[in-house]
């Protein structure tokens, strides 16, 4: 198994119609051949619009996408769709057990601190929302057509988020799993800024509110037998190991990625239940000294 490696503001072809541009901490992927129709697929952290707009330019000109995909709508996948929507005018597609989610209707469960790892002390700054991006949300059909991708479908993968999916085309194996599988240690610091290749690994610990659907949506990836995987987090991996290594993972699922500790590890969110306010009664209060973390932190970079 090899991981494609690319530098952050880069625009690296995996297909010859499939592109993952990396962005600080997240990647999005252009689907379509250079110069014809396309489809995005997540849309980054805010601020990161002018990288997706100038990679967009030099691989399709002028042309607009035809829709934007979410593989689900936390903050760093969806931080810039309201500047690239005003911009290109595309329809959103989500699932829809996510769409309350970014049209204003519910807000995610709150990030836990508790589960380790230096990002998970800064999670709960991330805000849960709720955002809302309106009338140009539409939901996926429930076939798993995927809108202006003819050849690929839609697959359900919750546990990281309610309506979480992933994107599949079996002519070629290839599968855009947006974070129910990482290739790099996402909790560390380490791993979030510099995407360290290491095996596959379950969705970021501090952002999953249910560990049991999230071990159920690995094993049906690992099902896929998938040769190229390309994750929200993580550079993208390819070879026969890739099948393997993701067999691996939901055998040893609660070994390798369940947290020992953490709220939802002993408080699942159910997946379409209600949402919580936070994790337990100190979720306000570790939120606030998450972002002060997160603060300090950042102020000594």
């Amino acid at each position: 198994m090899s991981s494609i490696l690319s530098a952050t503001g880069q625009l690296s072809w995996l297909r010859p119609d499939v592109a993952r541009l990396r962005l600080p901490l997240v990647n999005v992927y252009f689907v379509g051949h250079p110069g014809q129709d396309w489809v995005l697929v997540d849309a980054g952290l805010p601020g990161t619009a002018g990288l997706i707009e100038r990679a967009a330019q030099a691989a399709y000109g002028g042309r607009a996408p035809r829709a934007i995909v979410l593989t689900h709508g936390h903050l760093d996948h969806v931080g810039t769709l309201r500047a690239l929507h005003r911009r290109w005018a595309a329809p959103i597609f989500v699932h829809p057990l996510e769409r309350p989610f970014v049209t204003g209707q519910a807000r995610y469960p709150w990030p836990d601190p508790l589960v380790g790892g230096g990002m998970s002390l800064l999670s709960p700054a991330f805000v849960p929302g709720p955002f809302d991006f309106g009338s140009a949300v539409q939901t996926l059909p429930e076939g798993g057509e995927v809108p202006a991708l003819p050849d690929w479908r839609w697959l359900h993968t919750p546990g990281h988020t309610d309506g979480h999916v992933a994107l599949w085309r079996a002519a070629d194996r290839t599968l855009l799993a947006g974070d129910a599988v990482v290739t790099t240690h996402q909790a560390t610091v380490r791993g979030a800024l510099t995407l360290h290749p290491v095996s596959v690994q379950g969705p970021p610990s501090y952002y999953t509110p249910n560990w049991t659907a999230a071990h159920t949506s690995a094993q049906q990836l690992a099902e896929l037998e998938a040769d190229l995987l390309a994750t929200g987090h993580g550079h993208p991996v390819q070879g026969p190991q890739v099948a393997a290594d993701l067999t691996r993972l939901a055998r040893t699922f609660d070994e390798r990625s369940r947290p020992f500790g953490g709220w939802y590890t002993r408080h699942p969110v159910p997946v379409g239940g209600p949402v919580p306010r936070g994790p337990g009664p100190l979720g306000r209060p570790l939120a606030g000294l998450g972002a002060l973390a997160a603060l300090w932190w950042l102020t000594r970079r």
